[in-house]
């Protein structure tokens, strides 16, 4: 999974929080946009300041969660760390098995998730779908882990990527057949009014839920919050087909050198392009 662009109403705001309190580096900015991620220059948060803007509200469409994946249990004590040091506090946190998950919103409101995955030998199926549950995390042996690291805290650590993102969504059931059927993404685990999919037998690159959007409209464009997320593809030819693909079940999308962008059934946008 790629970079996610948020519409902000306070870029500023959003930048210091995003660069002090998760560590991301400052990649490019200017008046009215900012792109953060890894030192390395890989991005993962892209940030678009939006004229009038407006609240959308929780039940509308959109981020439910950005999720990000350290390459350590480490690494994500040292991110807590800085977090609580920095004086922004967690929604929550979840141990699902496959990966243990600490919660937060950024200033505007959007979901946030801090995970790192647990070894891929250790995960546990049932006909082809992933076990996942949502038990407490032990907390202290995070930050016990971090703090036995002689490695410094700076900054967000090379490894660091987009592990998935959660999206609220409208209909269940036209998601499901958007993304897996159209865009072939494989059902990997279920629970009321959600879904989680991916490729590769990955947990997830995608939740989607129903929890609160629900029959809900897409925002306004100068609303906040989520404007489109990118999604990787290994080579030009992987990215060929899906174009092909979509012409041949008649999806409308947008193909153009810099990416493949289309809209799924509750107005969230996507953008495919080559890693």
């Amino acid at each position: 999974m790629g970079a996610v662009t948020l519409g902000v109403a306070d870029l500023d705001r959003m930048i210091g929080f995003y660069r002090d309190s998760l560590g991301l580096s400052v990649l490019a900015k200017s008046d009215q946009s900012a792109t953060l991620g890894v030192s390395n220059g890989k991005e993962l948060v892209r940030l678009c300041k939006i004229e009038n803007p407006l609240n959308p509200g929780r039940r509308a469409p959109g981020l439910f969660h950005l999720a990000i994946l350290y390459p350590s249990r480490a690494s994500l004590g040292k991110a807590l760390i800085q977090l609580a040091q920095s004086g922004w506090r967690l929604s929550g946190a979840g141990d699902h098995l496959v990966s243990e998950a600490l919660y937060l919103d950024d200033p505007e409101g959007n979901g946030i998730e801090m995970y790192c995955d647990r070894p891929r030998d250790t995960w546990k199926f049932d006909n082809g779908k992933v076990q996942m549950d949502t038990l407490a995390v032990d907390i202290d042996s995070i930050v016990a882990e971090a703090q036995a690291d002689p490695t410094a805290w700076d900054g967000i650590p090379e490894g660091t990527t987009m592990g998935h993102f959660h999206l609220k969504v409208s209909n269940l059931v036209a998601t499901e057949k958007f993304y897996g059927e159209v865009l072939g993404f494989d059902l990997m685990a279920n629970m009321p009014q959600a879904l989680f999919m991916a490729v590769g037998g990955y947990h997830h690159h995608l939740g989607l839920n129903t929890w609160m959007s629900g029959g809900s409209p897409a925002p306004a464009k100068n609303a906040i919050g989520l404007k489109e997320v990118v999604i990787e593809v290994s080579t030009q030819d992987s990215l060929d087909q899906l174009i092909g693909h979509l012409s041949e079940v008649g999806l409308a999308h947008d193909s153009s050198a810099d990416g493949v962008r289309l809209v799924d059934p509750s107005g969230n946008h996507l953008k495919f392009v080559v890693r």
